[in-house]
């Protein structure tokens, strides 16, 4: 037997103090009665049967409270097997961590926006896997695929732009790095979601969309950041912002055209980061949850208990039946000789 509720265990406590308080409540009432009534009239008032009538209906009260109290525990016995299959898509999320990520022209800045991004679309999930990417001048895996969406979480708040030392914007190598994640050569279930300003350093960024195309993986890119562009924050923190060698000022600008051409080369899509999840919204559900195939990503045998709380209510309310019917009984007279 098992127990799907085992914490109503402690309303048995409750039974002790019920128990006195009905004996002591049924002595109260026989005393007070006595005392108005005097032994000699409360004998020709109220049979002798009477007495023993409430001492039953108590017993049957107390009964059915006992057998309610234990049906709240869930009591289980009996099981069959079944089979669960759970289907869904592989998600890599790959997150650029690179030093314009610091750009504020998205407040607070477009790393906290995007990965604010990322923890709105955990909530999203729909029983898929989901891996991170982080990346910069190279790339590594933050989180393996998995199911545990709260460890997702865990890895993701320990993303900052001090995580890679190598500075950069290498889109490609984030690519690559992200297909290899998937640990399978079946050309189906697999997306990559890639947030980034988009400023592509190395030149690969095609050439690896298109390479990760010909594996059966969409990539899907969310732009994040201003086509105006944005200066970017001394790293040592003393305020200011970074120049280059003539002194200039230096913008990080959203590059558009190279997060639409690799979501093209893929069969994926492109949307810009906005205030919300619409962009998440357009990305997941109306995407990859529509032009993704699902596959087969867990199957287990579970044990499935039969439940039988029905029966101790069942048997409380035979017990207020018969509590009710002897509410409605007459003591029997005895014959007089």
């Amino acid at each position: 037997m098992q127990f799907g509720e085992p914490s109503f265990f402690n309303l048995f406590w409750c039974l002790v103090p019920l128990i006195f308080f009905m004996i002591w409540g049924m002595r109260k009432k026989n005393q007070l009665t006595r005392k108005f009534c005097g032994n000699l009239l409360i004998s020709r008032l109220v049979h002798p049967g009477t007495e023993k009538i409430l001492h039953s209906k108590t017993i049957f009260i107390v009964l059915a409270v006992i057998f309610l109290m234990f049906s709240l525990t869930q009591p289980r016995w009996g099981y069959h097997w079944e089979d669960l299959h759970q289907r869904g898509v592989d998600v890599i999320i790959a997150l650029d961590v690179s030093s314009s990520m610091l750009a504020e022209d998205i407040k607070p800045n477009r790393l906290e926006r995007a990965k604010r991004k990322i923890t709105d679309l955990l909530n999203m999930l729909e029983g898929d896997r989901i891996g991170l990417v982080a990346f910069a001048g190279t790339s590594f895996v933050q989180c393996p695929l998995t199911l545990d969406y709260s460890a997702a979480r865990i890895f993701l708040s320990a993303i900052d732009t001090q995580l890679i030392p190598v500075q950069g914007t290498a889109i490609g190598n984030a690519i690559k790095t992200s297909a290899k994640a998937f640990h399978t050569k079946e050309k189906k279930s697999k997306a990559i979601i890639l947030i980034t300003d988009g400023e592509d350093q190395t030149g690969e960024a095609l050439s690896a969309a298109k390479s990760a195309g010909n594996q059966g993986i969409k990539i899907y890119t969310i732009g994040i950041g201003g086509e105006i562009g944005a200066p970017l924050p001394e790293l040592n923190g003393n305020g200011g912002f970074r120049k280059n060698q003539q002194g200039e000022v230096i913008l990080s600008k959203l590059d558009e055209i190279t997060l639409q051409q690799i979501a093209l080369e893929t069969g994926g899509s492109y949307v810009r980061s906005v205030t919300g999840d619409i962009d998440l919204k357009t990305i997941y559900q109306d995407q990859i949850k529509r032009n993704v195939k699902k596959k087969e990503l867990k199957s287990e045998r579970r044990k499935i208990w039969q439940e039988r709380f029905q029966w101790f209510i069942f048997i409380a309310l035979i017990f207020l039946f018969i509590e009710t019917s002897l509410s409605k009984k007459k003591p029997v007279e005895k014959p007089e000789i």
